[in-house]
C-alpha cells in the first residue's frame, strides 16, 4: 500500500508559491523548495518529475486559480461597485496587506523560461481584463475602462514594489482602497 503524502496538495502549493514569490524562478533552487515544504528532494521530484520548471508552472496555475476566486466578485456581482470592493479586499489579503511580493512580478524576472513568463503574463492580462470589464459594466467607455484597469494594475503592482524596496505598505493599502473609485465612473 502506498504511503500517504506527508503534505496535501493545497498546502504544498501555498508553500511553493511563497518561495517563488520571494526568490523568483532563477533565484529558487530545489533545495529552497525542499526546505520550505519539509519534503525531501526525491519527494518533490516524485510529485514533479520535470523538476523546478514543472513546479513553477504548478505554482502559476495555483496562483491563477486563486486569482479567479479573487476576481470573481468583480466579475459576477450584479452590483459592480460592491463586487469591486470585495475583489479589492481579496487582493489585500492575497498580498498580505502589501507585505508579500507579487509572484507575477518575480516570475517574469530574467532567467525565467519563456513558457513560464508567458503564463505569468497571461495571468496579469486576466487581472487587467477583469478590471476593465467591471469598469465598462459600471458605465465607463471601453477606452476609459482600459485606462482605469491599467492604472489600477500599475498602482497595485507599483505599491508592492515600493513595499518590497522601502518596507512601506501604506501605498499598497491606499492603492487597494482607491481601486473601486478608480474603476467606477465619476458620479454626477
Amino acid at each position: 500500500m502506498a504511503r500517504p503524502p506527508s503534505i496535501d496538495e493545497a498546502q504544498l502549493l501555498d508553500l511553493l508559491v511563497a518561495v517563488f514569490r520571494e526568490k523568483g524562478f532563477d533565484g529558487t533552487a530545489i533545495g529552497d523548495l525542499s526546505a520550505a515544504t519539509g519534503l525531501q528532494r526525491a519527494s518533490l521530484y516524485h510529485r514533479f518529475p520535470a523538476g523546478k520548471e514543472e513546479i513553477a508552472d504548478a505554482v502559476l496555475t495555483a496562483v491563477g486559480q486563486r486569482f479567479l476566486w479573487i476576481l470573481a466578485p468583480m466579475r459576477e456581482d450584479p452590483d459592480v461597485a460592491k463586487g469591486i470592493r470585495a475583489t479589492a479586499r481579496r487582493l489585500g489579503d492575497f498580498y498580505g496587506a502589501g507585505a508579500l511580493s507579487c509572484v507575477l512580478d518575480t516570475m517574469t524576472l530574467a532567467g525565467t523560461p519563456p513558457k513560464l513568463r508567458e503564463h505569468a503574463r497571461a495571468l496579469g492580462k486576466t487581472w487587467i481584463d477583469a478590471m476593465a470589464d467591471a469598469s465598462r459594466r459600471a458605465g465607463r467607455t471601453p477606452k476609459q475602462a482600459a485606462r482605469a484597469a491599467r492604472d489600477g494594475f500599475l498602482r497595485i503592482e507599483g505599491a508592492l514594489v515600493l513595499a518590497r524596496v522601502l518596507g512601506d505598505t501604506d501605498a499598497f493599502a491606499e492603492a487597494v482602497a482607491e481601486l473601486p473609485k478608480l474603476l467606477m465612473p465619476p458620479k454626477g
